[in-house]
């Protein structure tokens, strides 16, 4: 298995993002519970990793729950499929740890079953052909209000039952089009033929610990015009349902190599190329003229790049949320990046 240990660098750089960051939120620091959502692609299990690690740095016991059963923090770490059950990922400096659990919604009914309704043999058999399978295909809701209830058993633990307790948990959640509807556990109760009993006290409960300051909901976003708007309308469907939108989190941001006036400038291909060679030519650099051209053509969508991102961040402050900010990676994300973004997310109050 990987090393556990700490294998960061802190090699991140400045973004052209970084005046956007507003620090971690009130809200944010007060809650025990942090869902982690985005549209596809934006990177939200990365994200949720870092946050995990981040929320860790002070020594915390933090605990990172998988729900969508793709193996997502397993191939993020770098290991073998984790199975039902809370694993160490990763050591912090400063003693913190980070558990992570892979929600098996098969092993989650079994659970279900057997503690509310003393079925543990029955279920078993359920399972065995294919009933358990069935149930949640055709009941979709009740997927989601299993899901959530784990997560609600692991939040309400008490050092009593001799069970590990967490400081802080994060869940890599369903994106954003589906999030409003995954913690609305009360409707998807509602759409439960006969829903009653144990179930329904269930979904109560977890309904009313997602409404409470103890949980907030992080949204991903890229600075592209698509994510951005699917963000904005995010916010505004779960403010409808009554949660806590905590932090918007921008991720990928490019980094800044020049002033916003330059980037304007570039973008617009109005380059002095004869004072660009020259400066090239005072630092030693010999190129040929088709490198040289290469080199301009690779400057100017770099600053189309990044005056698109400047864009959309001015767009994204319309929502008025708390907003953090990560930097792009220009080799994708090996296991020792996500302890420097979790060390970027530090940076700017993440604790």
């Amino acid at each position: 298995m990987p090393s556990t240990e700490n294998p960061g660098t802190r090699s991140t750089r400045a973004t052209i993002a970084d005046a956007l960051s507003t620090g971690w939120s009130d809200s944010s620091e007060r809650a025990e519970l942090h869902y982690v959502s985005g549209k596809g692609g934006t990177g939200k299990t990365t994200v949720a990793t870092s946050l995990a690690l981040a929320l860790a740095s002070t020594g915390k016991r933090v605990l990172l729950v998988e729900v969508e059963e793709r193996q997502g923090i397993a191939r993020t770490f770098d290991r073998e499929p984790l199975p039902y059950s809370e694993e160490l990922v990763a050591r912090v400096d400063g003693g913190g740890k980070v558990f992570a659990l892979a929600i098996d919604i098969e092993a989650a009914m079994l659970d279900y079953l057997d503690t509310f309704y003393r079925l543990g043999v029955v279920g078993k058999v359920m399972k065995s052909v294919g009933a358990i399978e069935f149930a949640t295909t055709i009941a979709p809701g009740l997927k989601d209000v299993l899901l959530t209830g784990k997560i609600y058993e692991v939040v309400t633990r008490e050092h009593a039952k001799r069970e590990v307790v967490y400081d802080a948990v994060v869940v890599d959640a369903p994106p954003t089009g589906r999030i409003g509807k995954f913690l609305d556990v009360t409707t998807a109760m509602a759409d439960l033929a006969g829903g009653g009993g144990p179930i329904r006290r269930q979904a109560e409960a977890v309904s009313e610990l997602v409404h409470s300051p103890r949980t907030v909901v992080h949204l991903v976003t890229l600075l592209e015009s698509l994510p951005v708007q699917e963000t904005l309308e995010a916010i505004d469907e779960l403010k409808s349902h009554g949660l806590r939108v905590g932090q918007v989190i921008i991720n990928r941001a490019e980094t800044r190599h020049l002033d916003d006036e330059a980037l304007e400038r570039i973008a617009e291909e109005a380059i002095d190329a004869e004072s660009v060679r020259a400066g090239l030519e005072e630092t030693g650099v010999e190129v040929d003229d088709e490198g040289f051209e290469g080199l301009l053509v690779q400057a100017i969508e770099h600053a189309r790049v990044a005056r698109g991102q400047l864009r959309a961040g001015e767009t994204l402050t319309s929502a008025a949320c708390p907003t953090l900010v990560l930097p792009a990676l220009p080799h994708g994300v090996e296991v020792a990046d996500l302890y420097d973004l979790a060390s970027a997310l530090v940076d700017q109050g993440v604790h």
